[in-house]
């Protein structure tokens, strides 16, 4: 009963506390320059401008895309990688990370100003309603053209895509007939994992394409297939892998380390360091392991590449990675669009953060990655980099670079030769894709039976007359064939065959047969014998 009579003192001692808690209030206001929450707070100078033109300009502006401009050019004194997203753009972005999209499951190209259907993904919604590679689609719901008008790609995502479980009606033609398909739009899955296949007998290949937050889930599926094929090799190809979602890095490097190793620590002056380190046991803590990367291999790509030489666990090969070390992390602002803010910088095992110079010229650091290509054949470039850049040494005694990407082990130069060849020009503007689209359109029954990549090959070789129409789809694009060597020819064949097993089969039968001809590959497979 003591404990339920109310305290006659409680309501003087609560009136106190507030009283002093405004008296501190104000003093704090006063000191500190700052308005209380109740206060009026004063708009930024950039507000007040941006309404004296909306009110007083002398013509009609377009307020928010000043406001949009005003952002971009204010992040963009920052750095490089701080960025705006317009909410309109918004879900789209995310839909990258995500690693998934809500549309019919198709791809397509405009090709003469028509949408053409390449592939239509397998257990997709397009697949479903019945759609086929060679569809030209004219029409979406009865009205809007998809084909015709100069129709632009970001048109036609905007049409094709839409709401999971909403309906579209394609009007397509084939066969020189129209016809109406119903398709009922899902999510779709965008594999972060594109291509598993094994090598020989013992070593497995892995190619990821970004990170996401289904990657390391798809990188475990791909390597328990692998292991269960008992390689004890592999190679792990981080190419054109522009990076995505750290933390899945971090977590695919979790499966090849040992320990509790520190992955990857990221820092910055507003925020504490942040550590990530191995947490279980890996699925490939001990076979030999070989990482590929190039110019486009960036961040998160660097942070797994970092990860691995750093440990010595890792043979890396290839070409001097694209050097960026900053973490962005996204603010959602009022009116739905989004800030990806550089807050830190991340750092590898030794200590190595790899972001190339940005501060003195933004021009020079966009050109940057394509001056490389016209250099990367020059072994004095390669070398000259170790001689500037600051060296760190791994557990077992090696040499690492910091300051600009990651410097492979192994240095396979790009071939230069192929910015002039006959095999550049016909790759230019997507031709030599386009031709083997209508190629096959044209050939597709003597492949209605093919299971496998090395099957798709023996077909494909006894159509003995495609090199003459390669070269009258040149000619009619003014390209001439002349004088073409053996080698652009059999790069040339390696692409068709290649883009038909991506049309016919999957990734992985298409990448199994690029990789052919790769030299970053073959010399991988060199070092692993």
């Amino acid at each position: 009963m003591e404990q339920n009579k109310r305290n006659p003192w409680l309501p003087i001692f609560f009136s106190v506390v507030m009283i002093l808690g405004i008296f501190i209030g104000y003093e704090l206001r006063d000191k500190t320059g700052y308005g209380s929450i109740l206060s009026k707070p004063t708009s930024s100078s950039v507000a007040e401008v941006l309404k004296l033109i909306q009110s007083k300009y002398v013509d009609e502006v377009a307020i928010d895309s000043i406001s949009t401009n005003v952002i971009n050019n204010l992040l963009a004194s920052l750095d490089p990688h701080s960025s705006y997203i317009p909410a309109d753009e918004l879900a789209e972005v995310n839909d990258e990370i995500m690693g998934n999209f809500q549309g019919i499951g198709i791809e397509y190209q405009l090709i003469n100003d028509s949408l053409n259907v390449i592939k239509v993904l397998p257990d997709g919604p397009a697949k479903k309603a019945g759609l086929l590679t060679g569809d030209i689609c004219i029409k979406a719901n009865d009205s809007i053209k998809l084909s015709g008008g100069h129709i632009k790609p970001e048109q036609i995502r905007k049409y094709l895509r839409g709401l999971n479980g909403s309906n579209l009606k394609m009007t397509v033609i084939r066969n020189g007939k129209q016809q109406d398909f119903n398709i009922q739009r899902a999510i779709i899955n965008i594999p972060s994992v594109d291509a598993t296949y094994l090598v020989d007998s013992a070593t497995g290949y892995i190619h990821v394409n970004k990170f996401t937050e289904q990657t390391h889930l798809e990188f475990m599926k791909s390597l328990d297939t692998l292991n269960k094929q008992h390689i004890s090799k592999l190679i792990v190809d981080l190419r054109g892998n522009g990076g995505g979602l750290m933390e899945a890095a971090a977590q695919i490097a979790d499966e090849f380390l040992t320990g509790e190793k520190l992955i990857v620590y990221t820092e910055g002056v507003n925020s504490k360091r942040i550590n990530y380190t191995c947490r279980k046991d890996g699925m490939f803590e001990e076979g030999k392991l070989i990482v590929l990367v190039d110019e486009t291999s960036a961040s998160a790509s660097e942070v797994l590449t970092g990860a691995l030489q750093d440990w010595d666990r890792a043979t890396i090969v290839g070409r001097r990675s694209y050097g960026k070390g900053l973490v962005q992390q996204q603010f959602m602002l009022s009116d739905g669009s989004a800030v990806r803010l550089t807050t830190a910088k991340y750092y590898t095992p030794l200590g190595r953060n790899i972001q190339k110079p940005y501060h003195k010229d933004k021009e020079q650091y966009k050109e940057e990655i394509f001056n490389r290509y016209h250099h990367s054949n020059q072994q004095d470039n390669y070398d000259s980099f170790k001689l500037t850049a600051k060296t760190f040494k791994t557990p077992k005694g090696h040499i690492v670079y910091g300051g600009g990407g990651i410097t492979p082990d192994y240095n396979v130069p790009f071939d230069t030769t192929i910015i002039h060849s006959v095999y550049a020009k016909l790759l230019s503007n997507d031709m030599l894709n386009i031709f083997a689209y209508h190629w096959y359109l044209a050939h597709r029954n003597a492949f209605s039976s093919v299971k496998d990549y090395q099957l798709l090959q023996q077909t494909f070789d006894t159509q003995k007359g495609w090199w003459n129409e390669v070269e009258t789809f040149a000619k009619q694009h003014t390209i001439s064939l002349a004088g073409t060597t053996p080698k652009d020819k059999e790069r040339i064949r390696i692409n068709i065959t290649s883009f038909l097993a991506h049309v016919l089969l999957n990734k992985s039968a298409s990448t199994q047969i690029i990789n052919q001809d790769d030299e970053t590959v073959l010399k991988a497979i060199e070092l692993l014998k």
